[in-house]
């Protein structure tokens, strides 16, 4: 299976600057502190949403989605919309790597983004309560799409495994029950997206970054089972949308921390492979997964099977040279052949509302030099 374009297409992973005023007016509804213009809201992140699609065009991205503009956190918006999380929300998860560092880990607490997310427990079944939330962001995007014309879009959903990573089960009998429940529910928003012909890329942290959090405790055979589980619910989920209308995205955690203790991707790639997405993300481009291009020298991926490596780094104010750009994506082209390569970053540049550490014109910056890397690339790969 190959991407038949003749050129390298470029992505990202989902969450963009959002505009400060919508900033405020979401960090204002999480809050609660005052009463909050539905109508109003709503008129905001739809422009937002045409503005984003217009910048990420513009910039030359080919693949482009929302921004996630309607979303508080890329995880923690399911419980805006699902029924039955109505705990006590944990403020400080265990990251493996920020015990180690403990000012890395006050570094990383005091971004207002992160102190602002909320992830309530399960305490009830589990269910759909708003069917409504993905359809809008669906009509928002395709709007902005058929003024902006790009290559294709996508819209990100957090996958079961994550949702169950953050979320506390305090209803269900088991992990089992707990995440396929979670997957039954998601269903609806895939299916939503899937609908109206965007791909649906499906965010699974839980499947690395859950190692050194969640899973730290777990020896390596019981991690792997746990992986497992969370990839048969991916695959429940999706069950009836196409695998090449799907895309999951691999994550270790985009904050500022260690990430010495991230489990290498040999340990989990040939569990990835079972999940049913045709185009699989993931970070290749930071300081800690730069390296791992070489494995894909030594394995067979499935035919069935494109990849998008990240080569553009999220947490950086660096704007990378197009030419590191192009000599990143070469080293998979040469490898994969380029006609099963897309071009990506490694994680999002704002996962949560009003997230702090890159100046939103550099990120707009790196999406340009993305697509540039790209075209240089392109000529060398596609001669």
């Amino acid at each position: 299976m190959t991407l038949d374009y003749g050129r390298i297409l470029t992505t990202h992973t989902g969450s963009l600057p959002r505009p400060d005023d919508l900033i405020t007016a979401m960090w204002a509804k999480e809050d609660g502190v005052v009463p909050i213009d539905d109508d109003a809201l709503s008129a905001q992140v739809r422009d937002a949403v045409h503005e984003c699609v217009r910048r990420q065009v513009a910039a030359g991205v080919d693949i482009v989605n929302d921004g996630e503009m309607s979303k508080p956190s890329y995880a923690t918006y399911v419980k805006d919309r699902l029924a039955g999380f109505n705990g006590e929300s944990v403020q400080d998860y265990f990251f493996e790597d920020l015990a180690d560092y403990p000012r890395s880990a006050e570094i990383v607490a005091g971004n207002p983004g992160r102190r602002k997310r909320s992830a309530p427990a399960c305490t009830g079944p589990i269910s759909v309560e708003d069917p409504d939330a993905a359809r809008i962001d669906m009509e928002n995007l395709v709007a902005a799409g058929a003024t902006s014309e790009p290559v294709g879009l996508f819209s990100s959903a957090a996958s079961p495994g994550v949702v169950s990573l953050f979320f506390g089960n305090q209803h269900y009998a088991d992990d089992a029950a707990y995440v396929m429940a979670i997957a039954e529910a998601m269903r609806h928003e895939y299916e939503a997206i899937a609908a109206t012909g965007a791909a649906v890329q499906v965010d699974c942290p839980d499947l690395a970054m859950g190692r050194h959090t969640a899973y730290a405790s777990l020896d390596q055979a019981a991690f792997r089972s746990r992986i497992e589980l969370n990839i048969a619910a991916i695959n429940h989920a999706v069950r009836n949308i196409p695998a090449e209308q799907l895309r999951m995205h691999l994550c270790w955690g985009n904050y500022p921390g260690p990430h010495h203790h991230d489990v290498a991707i040999t340990e989990i790639i040939d569990l990835v492979w079972e999940a049913k997405p045709r185009t699989v993300l993931f970070e290749a481009a930071n300081p800690r997964h730069a390296h791992e291009w070489e494995l894909f020298e030594s394995i067979d991926v499935p035919d069935n099977k494109i990849l998008c490596p990240g080569v553009i780094e999220p947490q950086s104010n660096y704007i990378e040279h197009p030419e590191v750009v192009a000599q990143r994506i070469e080293r998979y082209g040469r490898v994969l052949g380029p006609d099963r390569i897309m071009a990506g970053v490694d994680c999002g540049f704002s996962v949560h509302v009003g997230m702090q550490g890159i100046d939103p014109d550099v990120a707009w910056a790196k999406l340009t030099s993305l697509a540039e890397g790209a075209a240089i690339a392109s000529d060398r790969l596609f001669d």
